[in-house]
């Protein structure tokens, strides 16, 4: 399916280890601006002000390209068949500067060699700024990020995604006290220096304000973030090898119910074929549980994802189709590879991040392997009868964080090359982060839209360098135009049932212990779900979970409601 082309498929989970389960400090939740102070332990909520007057004025900036499809953004982006071409450039002058600056950001990629030709023939594009990316292990790099803040070693810039930023207890501490304050640069009309950054939007910029005293929002907040790409749509997709399940000729599930039936006929142990991989955090939606921070009000009363009757379903859910040998022994492992694995037709379902439906299906055909591989997605499945739900994207998906030892001559520097960064599919700056040189890393197929060569392959296809600098102006589909198509369509069939988090523009930090009573939770539900624990022993864990933590918590999420309700 079509790649939205700032917003790879960068999260790893793991099995619980989400913001939907035991956590009850609004993990992965969008750090928003505006605060209140809110009463009950060391607990206390910044919500998004998008009237604040220290965030840019807002001027559009139209996309140089009109898209074949338009859609309803950010839920639903507008897509292009079509290459775009020519391809507009969307600064003919950039801003000269001379500085180098190392940022530091997680890869899952190739790393280029620094003295690569390609950081030189940015810089030269950019206008002449130099940008060394210091690209980190993925899997270690949100922990060792903590430590890198605190000692004030993350070069002149780090980027961290959102869901990163629970790692940290104490990350509205840090922010203010390690990173640097853009409002005095930013505040006002940038649109003249910074045209495509005034084009981000209001809530996008409120998305990255942190203030130093939550009780007095209106005299301490600021900018600190240059925000990343903007979420939108459904947040990740059931995938399914349609070609393997025609074959055995078996229907496509709706419902929970048929996906157990379908998934018993297909799975065959000693043939080493299981129908089901990951599901942890795709499956919540199917029993009605809700996204983001798990909190939400069910008749007039605030209540966690963790205690309702609908949580328990689920755990009986994940714990049976281990029973019955359905999932991949691997599941859960640092062994499972879930693309590898549907790839080879040893699971039937795996969950993950789109860029699956484009780049395994693209991989598939360069290979030559499997002419009939077809890979497809699930829509919003249901369970008893349940109204369907499909969890959505949303908020601002990360951002960049300047050291707060930098002159503000070089963050104006740093915020040329965000602006420069911030162009959006169909143009020539976009095109040189995403494929790098044309003639080195790609080549132009007779459509005119670029393909990778073995060198771009090896040295440049999803490295994360430039990506990082800053999201785009507007997230736009573009890929083979039949992938474009299914997923702009996908979009649209979900759009109805796309369910957000209630409290998504409230940023709360928990009271004490409520953190480590989440983490004790997510044990001992796993330990039920895989057999180590009965399931009789989950009562006697949310009761704990509620005494320990769960309760101080709820109170902070009634206070924030009755403010959304304005009581």
């Amino acid at each position: 399916m079509a790649k939205n082309l700032t917003t790879p498929a960068l999260r790893r989970r793991t099995l619980l280890r989400t913001g939907l389960l035991g956590s009850v400090c609004a993990a992965g939740l969008p750090l928003l601006a505006g605060c209140g102070e809110i009463s009950g332990g060391e607990a206390s909520v910044q919500t998004q002000n998008a009237s604040l007057d220290i965030l840019p004025e807002y001027v559009e900036w139209p996309l140089p390209a009109e898209p074949d499809l338009v859609g309803e953004p950010p839920d639903h982006p507008s897509a292009y068949l079509t290459y775009p071409d020519p391809v507009p450039q969307a600064i003919p002058e950039p801003r000269e500067g001379s500085g180098s600056y190392s940022i530091y950001v997680p890869n899952w990629g190739p790393s280029m060699a620094k003295d690569d030709p390609y950081y030189t023939a940015m810089a030269e594009a950019m206008g002449g700024t130099r940008i060394e990316f210091v690209q980190n292990d993925p899997n270690a790099y949100t922990e060792a990020s903590v430590q890198w803040i605190k000692a004030q070693e993350f070069g002149d810039g780090i980027l961290l995604f959102s869901w990163m930023t629970s790692a940290d207890a104490n990350f509205d501490e840090t922010v203010v006290n390690r990173f640097a304050n853009l409002s005095e640069v930013l505040a006002g009309d940038i649109s003249e220096r910074w045209p495509l950054l005034a084009g981000r939007g209001d809530d996008v910029w409120a998305a990255s304000v942190w203030a130093e005293d939550p009780a007095n929002p209106e005299e301490t907040s600021g900018i600190y973030g240059i925000p990343w790409t903007t979420n939108g749509g459904p947040g990740n997709g059931f995938f399914y090898r349609a070609d393997l399940l025609a074959e055995a000729g078996l229907e496509v599930p709706t419902t929970v119910e048929e996906l157990l039936e379908v998934a018993r006929a297909w799975t065959d142990d000693p043939a080493g074929k299981w129908a089901i991989g990951g599901t942890d955090y795709m499956s919540t939606a199917w029993f009605g549980l809700t996204p983001g921070s798990g909190w939400s009000s069910q008749d007039g009363e605030i209540v966690h994802n963790n205690e309702r009757p609908e949580f328990k379903e689920w755990v009986e859910f994940q714990r049976q189709i281990r029973e019955e040998g359905l999932v991949h022994p691997d599941v859960g492992t640092p062994n499972f590879d879930g693309k590898a694995a549907q790839r080879a037709g040893e699971v039937l379902f795996d969950q993950d991040g789109w860029a699956r439906w484009t780049d395994v299906p693209a991989q598939v055909a360069a290979s030559g392997e499997n002419p009939d591989f077809d890979l497809d997605v699930l829509g919003a499945l249901t369970s008893k009868d349940r109204e369907p739900m499909y969890h959505a994207a949303s908020g601002v998906a990360g951002w960049l964080f300047l050291s707060n030892q930098l002159e503000r001559e070089q963050i104006e520097e740093i915020l040329d090359v965000a602006n420069w960064c911030s162009s959006p599919a169909g143009t020539i700056e976009q095109e040189m982060i995403v494929y790098g040189i044309e003639g080195e890393h790609f080549e132009r197929g007779d459509d005119g839209r670029p393909a990778f060569t073995e060198a771009g392959i090896t040295a440049k296809q999803d490295s994360f360098a430039f990506t990082a600098m800053s999201g785009v102006v507007q997230n736009v589909l573009e890929g083979p135009a039949d992938m474009v198509q299914r997923r702009f369509d996908f979009n649209a069939s979900v759009l109805p049932v796309l369910v957000k988090d209630e409290f998504e523009t409230a940023r709360v930090t928990a009271p004490a212990g409520a953190d480590e009573a989440g983490t004790i939770f997510d044990e001992k539900v796993n330990d039920i779900i895989m057999g180590r624990a009965d399931l009789s022993t989950l009562e006697d864990a949310v009761a704990t979970w509620k005494a320990d933590g769960g309760d101080a918590t709820r109170a902070v999420y009634e206070e924030v409601h009755r403010n959304m309700e304005g009581q």
